[in-house]
């Protein structure tokens, strides 16, 4: 149940706010955000090491940011399953997903973004849909852009539950302005404690930060990252220990 807030104000210093939230199996290895891609030497994210791709990557140079959660719908064939986790590393470095053997990918939605524009590509196995992000705030989820996806997936209940309760919440709240130098805590104000979960139980069927014993196995949320775009610059601010504000560091304040 990964989660992408996207907050997109062309006429801001900051077009776009991207905060991710990645929800996996607790015992699938990865690794904090550095440039781990010899063949995208100037990109920046966290890498997950079964496959070696990423959930996140930025480009502080271009700049540019993408982020991927799991869609629903009907699974690639395993022979020719390629990684969604490739796709925020083909954006980031490249500006473009064209042409993209859609048919190899299981569905997936991709937040690509840049000062200039903001657009998610959805793929259910089936059909892909690419919708421009348009000035506001938006929430994806595993069941689409604000849970628009039909409502009979897994977890459908409780990503309409946090969309509800955090919604209001995020348009609430003081649109941040991270700027160059200052802490983690002054650059994302108001926004840092909803992402850090808002002292939600990771059990409620609203929260942002989740957790579910699956067996033997934990599963729930492994990181947070808040990334911003400016025309000169990036801001990118990851956390390991979700919900531990201490645990913020500045991966990227150009």
């Amino acid at each position: 149940m990964c989660t992408a807030i996207v907050d997109v104000d062309p006429a801001s210093a900051y077009p776009v706010l991207l905060a991710g939230i990645r929800d996996e199996f607790h015992d699938r290895s990865w690794i904090p955000p550095g440039r781990h891609w010899p063949q995208y030497p100037a990109l920046i994210g966290g890498q997950d090491l079964l496959a070696s791709g990423t959930w996140l990557a930025v480009d502080p140079a271009a700049p540019r940011a993408a982020t991927v959660l799991n869609g629903w719908g009907s699974l690639a064939p395993q022979a020719a399953r390629l990684s969604r986790g490739d796709l925020p590393l083909l954006f980031a470095a490249t500006g473009g997903v064209d042409d993209l053997p859609l048919d190899r990918y299981d569905p997936f939605h991709l937040v690509c973004a840049t000062v200039e524009k903001v657009f998610l590509l959805s793929w259910d196995g089936h059909r892909s849909q690419r919708r421009d992000l348009r000035p506001g705030l938006h929430v994806i989820v595993n069941s689409g852009l604000e849970g628009g996806d039909s409502q009979e997936g897994p977890g459908a209940a409780e990503m309409a539950a946090r969309i509800k309760y955090f919604r209001p919440q995020l348009t609430a709240a003081t649109r941040p302005r991270p700027e160059p130098g200052t802490s983690t805590q002054q650059a994302w104000g108001q926004w840092l404690p909803l992402v850090d979960g808002a002292g939600l139980d990771r059990y409620d069927d609203r929260a942002l930060l989740v957790r579910r014993t699956l067996g033997e196995r934990t599963w729930g949320s492994t990181s947070v990252s808040l990334v911003a775009l400016r025309r000169d610059g990036v801001r990118y601010d990851f956390n390991a220990d979700p919900g531990e504000e201490q645990s913020w560091n500045p991966v990227v304040d150009d």
